[in-house]
């Protein structure tokens, strides 16, 4: 089957992820600048994971320009990933209600460890389901693939200690994301008329 449906449904989804984490932002009491203060931790972590999911529709779209049909299980691996991004909001808020406590930031590192292996599963079925092989042309070795979980681990431990060193971990591995993945994006400019 094509993948209009299933982008669609994803884009749908990743939407509505988005408006639950900034309806969660915390509202300053007061009605002055310095009252911006309070919300401040909440803006942050509403930013860092507003980054994540953002990164993961950039890649979805860009992955599935390259593919031109999926079966039921692409469709399940991709309900697998949007499980996982469906998490955010509930694991960024208990984060920032518990004032970047330990075992939130634990719980928030492996929500995002979690996504990222949930993402690494629909890249295998999407490869097995899609024949043409432009999204393994495409991927090449994928080093950002293999550093990430790496990185995620090393904060999810590191968190355990320090929540603020778990959290810069978090920070690097959106940082290593933030610009889109230039294989794909080279290789669909490249073979736009495939």
């Amino acid at each position: 089957m094509r993948t209009s449906r299933l982008e669609a449904f994803s884009d749908g989804v990743l939407a509505i992820i988005i408006t639950i984490m900034v309806l969660e932002v915390k509202i300053p009491h007061g009605e002055e600048f310095s009252d911006l203060g309070d919300s401040f931790p909440s803006l942050l972590t509403y930013l860092l994971s507003f980054i994540y999911i953002g990164i993961y529709w950039n890649n979805h779209h860009h992955q599935f320009q390259l593919v031109k049909r999926v079966d039921g299980v692409v469709l399940w691996a991709n309900l697998h990933l949007l499980f996982w991004l469906s998490l955010v909001p509930f694991t960024t808020a208990w984060m920032d209600e518990s004032s970047l406590a330990s075992a939130p930031t634990v719980v928030y590192g492996v929500n995002l460890l979690a996504a990222a292996i949930a993402y690494y599963v629909l890249q295998q079925v999407v490869l097995r389901a899609d024949d043409a092989g432009h999204l393994e042309l495409a991927l090449g070795n994928d080093l950002k693939g293999k550093i990430s979980p790496v990185l995620y681990t090393l904060g999810i431990l590191a968190a355990f200690v320090s929540p603020a060193v778990g959290i810069a971990f978090f920070v690097a591995v959106a940082l290593l994301w933030i610009v889109p993945d230039r294989r794909l994006e080279s290789y669909v400019a490249e073979h736009a008329a495939d």
